[in-house]
């Protein structure tokens, strides 16, 4: 006789979203947050996860970064760090368990959750459960590399619409593999959102917050602080996750600055001298700027731009500032 498959509890509206803190690593948070209070409970937990994904016959692929946070804290602390209230209309990549998705639905007006796996999508509909401010979408965040999918776009706008929000916010645990494109591209496209609270990656954090001259300084670190301003929340040991992965994480939270990107300007094209910029990284800007991609130029009518922006032509441009970036954008772009 078959045996009966085991019984997946669904998370009630109003469960305690608190949770025991997984022991890790002395945090280094740089956003003064008010501490979390309230008793434990017994979901989101280790054994919790495990037998969420068993009970579903469901095994996490790590080339999708599927990794659950297995400590409700750090949840609750993405969803205070985006100070939701119902005027918000979140966007979350990601639905994975369903846990995010849920605390963000009792403190937001709306979330629009996407899910590219199919089974991940149809467990967390069943934890859930229908919710009247949660749209959950089956799909791809992305369209090709540097677009973003039209049709998430369009439905995330007819839940904002429907459900009257006047605020939009992305709030995640992002796929590591593509949290670089997700927020550049929302960045780019001129989506009016006020803020980003998102898990990504400890070393794209650090690109996304490192100063002119420092290692981790590159063309996505002068995009993003081109047009935002980046902190970090929090960094995140593996031992929060299950399954652990390899490299530590962090909650970042990034907030467009309407007075820096006005003096971008067109954000697609400066996106893209960077692009060209930073192909040959490792030459000094004379170099790049006479043979790179977009076509070779003169060596002296380099120089001679150059030297009208009072800029030394043996210097990389990983050391330069986000302003003189633009400035050369504007000669050269």
């Amino acid at each position: 006789m078959p045996k009966k498959p085991a019984e997946i509890p669904m998370l009630p509206e109003g469960a305690d979203p608190h949770a025991p803190t997984v022991a890790d690593a002395p945090p280094a948070p740089t956003v003064d947050l008010e501490p979390h209070t309230g008793g434990p409970s017994p979901r989101q937990t280790l054994s919790y996860i495990r037998g969420l994904l068993t009970g579903h016959g469901i095994i996490p692929k790590n080339k999708l970064g599927q990794n659950f946070l297995i400590d409700l804290n750090l949840v609750d602390l993405v969803v205070r760090a985006g100070e939701l209230t119902t005027a918000d209309s979140v966007l979350e990549v990601g639905t994975g368990t369903g846990t995010l998705t849920g605390l963000l639905a009792k403190s937001a007006g709306a979330v629009f959750t996407v899910e590219l796996d199919p089974n991940f999508h149809r467990m967390a509909k069943h934890v859930l459960g229908p919710r009247p401010n949660v749209e959950m979408h089956l799909g791809d965040i992305l369209d090709g590399k540097n677009v973003l999918n039209p049709h998430v776009l369009t439905g995330w706008d007819a839940l904002t619409a429907r459900t009257g929000c006047t605020r939009r916010k992305l709030i995640a645990n992002l796929p590591y593999a593509v949290a670089t494109p997700i927020i550049t591209n929302l960045l780019i496209a001129g989506v009016p959102i006020e803020r980003m609270v998102v898990m990504v990656q400890w070393e794209i954090a650090e690109r996304l917050r490192a100063e002119a001259g420092t290692k981790d300084y590159n063309s996505l670190s002068v995009l993003v602080q081109s047009v935002a301003d980046v902190e970090t929340v929090r960094k995140v040991g593996p031992s929060n996750f299950h399954p652990r992965p390899k490299v530590d994480s962090a909650i970042v939270r990034i907030t467009p600055n309407a007075q820096k990107r006005a003096r971008v300007g067109d954000v697609k094209k400066f996106r893209e001298f960077l692009r060209d910029l930073y192909t040959l990284r490792r030459k000094n800007l004379r170099s790049v700027l006479s043979g790179w991609p977009r076509g070779k130029s003169d060596k002296a009518v380099v120089d001679a731009k150059l030297v009208a922006l009072g800029i030394d032509g043996n210097i990389r441009a990983e050391m330069l500032d986000i302003e003189t970036h633009l400035r050369l954008c504007e000669v050269f772009g």
